[in-house]
């Protein structure tokens, strides 16, 4: 038996000798083998360190920190296996103002206009080791490593036919900006490596008067392919991951403005971002149950090497990934626990509830319109306009075209492409979810569990054409002036070189709507 087990035994003992105590035999029993454990060597133990934690008297696992050189605990190491699967449906829509039953009137915008469907599905493995480093710190490494991820999109209550689909994803006059059905092919690999440090502030093992307070800080990178946007069924003579320069999206090299060295690429898995989360939690257990509750904020930073670096020019309005901040309450009960055995049922009931901050991400329609091959998307714009040599009002007035305005395309200028990546809205996402744990040994222990998230609405493409931070020459405004009622141009910003019309247009947005999302999860951690 371990100095702990011999502890526990002591008091234990010791507790029945004094609640049966009364005369009886059994009382005597115990008395007996309660002063024969402390007459054994285990007595003779130096006292208990006030910082040892007590048996079985862990915190719950949304505050646990493996721990190091503690008395008769020189060293932790934890090792987890878990899988999880998800599956998120939503509704795609978009901006009209077509006059019909469920639109408008004519007379105003609405968003109602159906247009797919979307349908994702993703398998992972969850792979995380745990190292104590000193009493209540840990350093710990996870990696998700995605198996199967799949995106498409369906109709949605018949716009899948083929007068609904030219009205519902018409680009410019002419041209239609994916076709339907639409699937994007399957996705592997792993999505980052995490690197984090977790330390307890307090203990309630350590000190039963306070509660257990943990923070944390994590570093997430990648080391897979950034995500591409891609076809699975690309259009004969046209490839299925198609660089964005490649503007006829025949992997070759062929066109004025098409980039140099164009190559097909993989559909990617990673998110091609370097991320920063920390993270609070605080719990206190009281008897059969333990409230938690915490916050945790993720910040990521693009890479050049992503899509994100084609589209990170001066005047560009959003160019980065949006901030999710998450605050989450819950509650862990205890029904049962053997602590003799090391055994026990944990359930753990969780709300969480995040905010996303508008940025450019990976939408649903992600793969959809960036391997769309319509014009609108496809052709690059370039990152500045300049001065018209040719401006003259007078010149205008007499119908010389050329002469109206003060600025024109600067073609020397950074060319901009179009990758998928869209300035999404801000938005609220909230989770409830239910888990078990099962404690099965001292040294194993399994969790299952389920949950559901439903995401609020929100736009995909909010570009505006101008960037009012920048207000150089008239020349140098291209479109984003005005003219005052006395005929003298202002300028009102820069123009934003990641502005498309024929999806950021007031009219032409698109909409995400009832997106949810369900998931399963299971887990085994081994304890060394």
């Amino acid at each position: 038996m371990s100095m702990h087990g011999r502890r526990y035994c002591e008091g234990h003992l010791a507790r029945v000798a004094i609640n049966v105590a009364g005369g009886s035999a059994f009382a005597s029993l115990a008395l007996a083998a309660a002063a024969l454990l402390a007459a054994s060597p285990a007595a003779a133990d130096e006292p208990r360190s006030a910082t040892e934690p007590r048996l079985m008297m862990e915190t719950g696992e949304i505050t646990s920190v493996v721990d190091a050189f503690d008395d008769g605990d020189t060293f932790d190491l934890n090792f987890s296996f878990g899988f999880e699967y998800a599956s998120k449906s939503a509704k795609i829509r978009r901006e009209t103002s077509i006059a019909g039953p469920g639109l408008s009137s004519g007379g105003y915008t609405s968003n109602l206009l159906n247009v797919a469907t979307y349908n994702e599905a993703t398998s992972k493995l969850n792979l995380r080791l745990d190292v104590g480093l000193y009493r209540d710190l840990a350093l710990y490494l996870r990696m998700p490593l995605i198996l199967n991820h799949t995106r498409e999109l369906t109709d949605l209550n018949g716009s899948a036919g083929a007068e609904a689909q030219a009205v519902a994803l018409a680009g410019a006059p002419g041209e239609q900006l994916f076709q339907m059905p639409f699937t994007s092919p399957n996705r592997s690999g792993i999505e980052y490596l995490a690197v984090g440090l977790d330390v307890n502030i307090m203990n309630q093992a350590r000190d039963r008067t306070k509660p257990t307070w943990l923070f944390g800080v994590e570093g997430r990178f990648p080391v897979s392919e950034p995500m591409h946007a891609c076809t699975e069924a690309p259009k004969s003579g046209q490839v299925k991951c198609a660089d964005p320069t490649d503007v006829n999206r025949n992997n070759s090299s062929d066109s004025e403005f098409e980039g140099e060295g164009i190559a097909q690429r993989d559909p990617g898995v990673s998110r091609g971002t370097i991320g920063l989360e920390v993270h609070t939690y605080l719990s206190k257990r009281i008897k059969y149950v333990e409230p938690y509750g915490g916050f945790k904020a993720l910040f990521e930073f693009q890479q050049e090497s992503s899509d994100y670096g084609l589209t990170d020019l001066k005047t560009s309005l959003v160019n980065h990934p949006p901030l999710v901040g998450s605050v989450m309450l819950g509650v862990m009960i205890v029904p049962w626990e053997n602590r003799e055995k090391y055994t026990g049922l944990t359930l753990d009931l969780r709300f969480t509830g995040e905010y996303h901050s508008e940025g450019r991400d990976y939408s649903e329609l992600f793969d959809a319109l960036g391997s769309s091959d319509a014009s609108s998307l496809r052709q690059p714009q370039w990152a500045a306009f300049r001065d018209n040599d040719a401006y003259d009002p007078d010149l205008c007035r007499t119908g010389d075209a050329r002469a109206c305005s003060p600025s024109i395309v600067d073609q020397g200028s950074q060319r901009t492409y179009f990758t998928g990546l869209s300035d999404v809205q801000p938005y609220g996402s909230y989770r409830a979810s239910a888990s078990v744990t099962w404690r099965a040994a001292e040294l194993v222990k399994f969790q299952i569990g389920a949950g559901f998230r439903h995401d609020g609405g929100h736009g995909i493409g909010g570009d505006q054409p101008c960037n009012s931070q920048y207000k150089d020459s008239l020349g140098a405004a291209g479109p984003c002036r005005r003219q005052d009622a006395d005929g003298r141009l202002t300028v009102t910003g820069s123009p934003n070189p990641n502005y498309r019309p024929t999806i950021n247009a007031v009219g032409r947005r698109f909409y995400v709507n009832d997106s949810n999302t369900f998931d399963l999860f299971a887990s085994g951690t081994i304890m060394f």
